[in-house]
C-alpha cells in the first residue's frame, strides 16, 4: 500500500494473518507441551496427571484457547506494526494530514516478519512474563513452571508478531 495520493486506503486488519497467528499457538503448544519436550516437566510442576487431563472438556479447553489466542493475535497489530500506531495517533482517521505525511515518509518501513518477531518477543517479555511471574508467586509455583509457561508464550507471541507484521 503506497501513500502517494492525498486519500490513502484504510488500514484494515488482515484477518487471515490474525487467524493463522491464532492457530500458531496450537502448533507451538503441540510441540512445547509434548512429553519429549516440556510436557512431562509441566505436568509435574502443575500437579497435572494423565487421568485428570483425560477428564477435561476438550471442546471447552480448545475452544476457549482459540478465542483467547485470537484475542492476542487481534491486538498484535497495535503492538508490532508502527503504521497502526501512527493511525491510532491520528484518531483512526486515515485521511488525517499527519498520518498521510507519516506514511509518505515511512510507507511500509519495518513491515517485516523479522521486525514483527522482535516486537512480539519484547511484548512477551514485558507483558506475559510479569503476568505469569506474578501469578506464579501468589500460587507458589516453581521457577520451572514460570520458565515453561512464559517460554511458551514468548515463542507464540514472537511467531504471532512475525505473522501479523510481515503478512501484508
Amino acid at each position: 500500500m503506497t501513500y502517494k495520493n492525498k486519500k490513502p486506503t484504510s488500514m484494515e486488519p488482515n484477518f487471515l494473518a490474525i487467524l493463522v497467528a491464532s492457530l500458531s499457538s496450537f502448533v507451538v503448544g503441540s510441540v512445547w507441551y509434548n512429553p519429549k519436550v516440556f510436557g512431562t516437566i509441566w505436568m509435574r510442576e502443575t500437579g497435572m496427571t494423565e487421568e485428570k487431563a483425560q477428564k477435561a472438556n476438550m471442546i471447552k479447553v480448545f475452544g476457549l484457547t482459540f478465542v483467547f489466542a485470537f484475542m492476542l493475535a487481534f491486538m498484535m497489530p497495535t503492538i508490532v506494526i508502527h503504521q497502526v500506531g501512527a493511525l491510532q495517533l491520528a484518531g483512526g482517521n486515515a485521511t488525517d494530514e499527519a498520518f498521510i505525511a507519516y506514511m509518505k515518509v515511512h510507507g511500509e518501513a519495518f513491515r517485516t516478519f523479522k521486525h514483527g518477531a522482535l516486537h512480539g518477543l519484547i511484548a512477551s517479555l514485558f507483558i506475559i512474563l510479569p503476568t505469569v511471574g506474578i501469578n506464579a508467586l501468589f500460587e507458589q509455583r516453581s521457577f520451572k513452571y514460570v520458565a515453561i509457561t512464559a517460554g511458551y508464550w514468548a515463542v507464540v507471541m514472537t511467531l504471532m508478531g512475525a505473522i501479523v507484521c510481515g503478512w501484508k
